[in-house]
């Protein structure tokens, strides 16, 4: 094999845990959940039904992918780490140097973050299986997570 690949080598990577990774995801979907609640909480409460509920989140969807996009875009550039990320002591890193991600790869991998939620979060449960842990979005991006 090349040298390139002994670069790539899980053990000696501090890889980020799967279990950390998760709480840091369910903290950062529950941070952007909890703004669209408050914006919308007047027409959710006026609502007669589940069904009516389920048209008003359905309206805004567009929306909400925005603002995860925007959200996982500009903290993982700025601070290599979304708050989620940074509460559970981890970090994202390109995959080549474990420096912080520049801009397009942020945005790269907040984009392809949401194409991995949206094919029955198939993307993230390929880091279950991949020797790097890397989900689609990581693996678009050049991007490991690693213990901060």
């Amino acid at each position: 094999m090349s040298g390139n690949r002994e670069l790539f080598r899980p053990e000696e990577r501090d890889l980020a845990p799967i279990g950390r990774r998760a709480i840091a995801y369910a903290i950062d979907d529950l941070l952007i959940s909890m703004i669209f609640v408050i914006l919308l909480w007047e027409p959710i409460s006026a609502a007669q039904s589940m069904e009516q509920v389920a048209l008003i989140i359905n309206g805004v969807w567009l929306y909400m992918a925005a603002a995860q996009i925007i959200y996982h875009t500009w903290f993982v550039w700025e601070y290599g780490a979304s708050l989620g990320k940074m509460a559970t002591g981890i970090r994202v890193a390109d995959a080549a140097t474990l420096a912080r991600p520049g801009f397009q790869a942020s945005f790269n991998r907040a984009i392809f973050r949401v194409v991995s939620g949206i094919v029955f979060y198939l993307g993230f449960v390929w880091a279950l299986f991949d020797p790097m842990r890397q989900t689609w979005h990581d693996k678009t991006a050049s991007t490991l997570v690693v213990n901060a």
